[in-house]
């Protein structure tokens, strides 16, 4: 009898070793089908999450419906936009990498996004003068013209979005015999003019948010000028349908 039980355990543990197999041979398939440009933003952030949630084979598995910031801001399981639109937001970023490609690789414009939505930043030091809200139309035309195509767009990923404008500068002070008592002033006005730009190319200003925030919400370090110049920018943030 105890030979039996010894043959039926052996016999076990042959077929569990060809089935692991098998899994990894599938994983390593689909892995190399996947491609990460053709993703949803979205929901590549939530499968990240889970992963680090998860513990990586603790056997509770992911955390991504516990609460946390996304319910602190009002963003429930119930509340969450569709996945029609989360779908929507993922293909107006893949459209924004491709319109904006040379920008974007000459650090003029990043794109990026957020809980809030698609984020479009627009480097300071290319679209303003040092210390000014008047736009450089003569070599950003082009820029801004192609950014309210997009953002006028008739298509499902744009239709009917909202926008907010928001101006960021670094933490240096403003000359106090210039025209900007502060760096709230000289963030808003950069706004402002971009939003100016756009509304005279058509775009309704009542889809329209506009804020100035000065240098309180850095993306990098202000102790280097590299990390200034990243701060000093004007985000467009194409919001998402949670965050109207």
């Amino acid at each position: 009898m105890a030979k039996k039980k010894k043959e039926e355990e052996k016999a076990g543990g042959d077929w569990i070793v060809t089935y692991s197999d098998m899994v990894t041979l599938l994983l390593c398939f689909f892995v190399a089908l996947f491609e990460p440009n053709e993703a949803d933003p979205t929901q590549l952030a939530a499968m990240a999450s889970a992963f680090l949630n998860s513990g990586m084979g603790a056997s509770t598995g992911g955390n991504t419906l516990s609460a946390g910031k996304s319910a602190d801001l009002g963003n429930t399981i119930m509340s969450l936009p569709s996945q029609d639109r989360g779908r929507a937001l993922g293909t107006a970023m893949q459209k924004a990498v491709s319109a904006f490609s040379p920008e974007v690789k000459a650090n003029k414009v990043r794109i990026t996004h957020d809980e809030r939505g698609l984020i479009i930043s627009l480097a300071s030091d290319t679209f303003f003068a040092p210390a000014s809200a008047r736009l450089n139309i003569e070599e950003t035309r082009t820029v801004l013209i192609r950014l309210a195509e997009m953002l006028n767009s008739d298509a499902d990923d744009m239709k009917n979005r909202k926008f907010r404008i928001e101006g960021h500068t670094d933490n240096e002070a403003t000359d106090p015999n210039g025209p900007w008592e502060s760096n709230w002033e000289l963030s808003t006005a950069r706004s402002i003019a971009v939003l100016h730009f756009l509304t005279d190319l058509g775009i309704d200003e009542r889809r329209f948010q506009v804020a100035g925030f000065a240098d309180t919400m850095p993306i990098a370090s202000n102790t280097t000028p590299e990390g200034r110049a990243y701060n000093r920018r004007v985000d467009i943030v194409v919001l998402d349908e949670g965050h109207l």
